[in-house]
């Protein structure tokens, strides 16, 4: 069993943050960073029209920013679309994650991929997803479907009709459909509840989601390392 584990960051956040991931990643998977400041356009030129088409939008939170978000998004996208055919498991993991214990194969098989499952997420109940830590089965008849459905929420400026236009929220949205309309199974390794659920999850043993304001020192108070 081959995994990849792909994050995407810009040399600023890089210097805010993100040389933390760098510095602390030894998990034995292959790394794709995506760079928004390198290639990242020239390998995926949608996400560039869909940040010229809507720069101009107001933000009131980051439950409308919908640009903000969309790097992730056409990131992971991007990378299920064009992943090599030997790797059989995904990882998205967001830039503001520190690691502290290292996971192998075996790891995965028990606590992360199901073989009829399209994916592993970590759900909080009828609020939207954690979306910091996100597994894709590349071996399941839907995962590319799912991609095509994703990216089409930001290619056709379709995220915009929704009530929230962060990732996650839609992120839920093209996943129920899917489970819904096609009777996709997912894998929800989350506890129901809202709050920083990575960090009570299985995955809070093994790396730490420093995510807003957590960013700044590095450390998540709700970590159990």
């Amino acid at each position: 069993m081959k995994i990849q584990v792909v994050t995407s960051w810009n040399n600023k956040l890089y210097k805010e943050y993100a040389h933390r991931f760098k510095e602390t990643y030894q998990w034995p998977f292959d790394l794709v960073v995506y760079n928004e400041d390198e290639d990242m356009f020239d390998k995926i030129p949608n996400l560039k029209k869909f940040i010229e088409r809507n720069k101009h939008r107001e933000v009131a939170s980051f439950k409308q920013d919908g640009v903000r978000f969309s790097y992730k998004v056409y990131a992971y996208t991007h990378a299920i679309e064009n992943c090599p055919s030997d790797v059989d498991g995904l990882i998205c993991i967001d830039a503001d994650s520190v690691f502290y214990k290292s996971i192998d194969v075996d790891w995965i098989k028990k606590h992360i991929h199901k073989d009829d499952c399209m994916m592993s997420y970590l759900g909080r109940g009828n609020h939207y997803s954690e979306c910091g830590f996100l597994y894709f089965n590349m071996k399941h008849d839907f995962i590319k479907q799912f991609a095509i459905d994703m990216r089409k929420m930001y290619d056709d400026n379709l995220l915009f009709k929704e009530d929230e236009q962060h990732d996650s929220f839609i992120f839920v949205i093209v996943r129920t459909r899917l489970e819904e309309n096609y009777g996709v199974e997912n894998y929800d390794i989350g506890d129901g509840r809202v709050g920083h659920v990575q960090a009570r999850s299985i995955l809070g043993k093994i790396y730490d989601h420093t995510k807003g304001a957590r960013k700044k020192t590095g450390k998540s108070k709700e970590s159990r390392l």
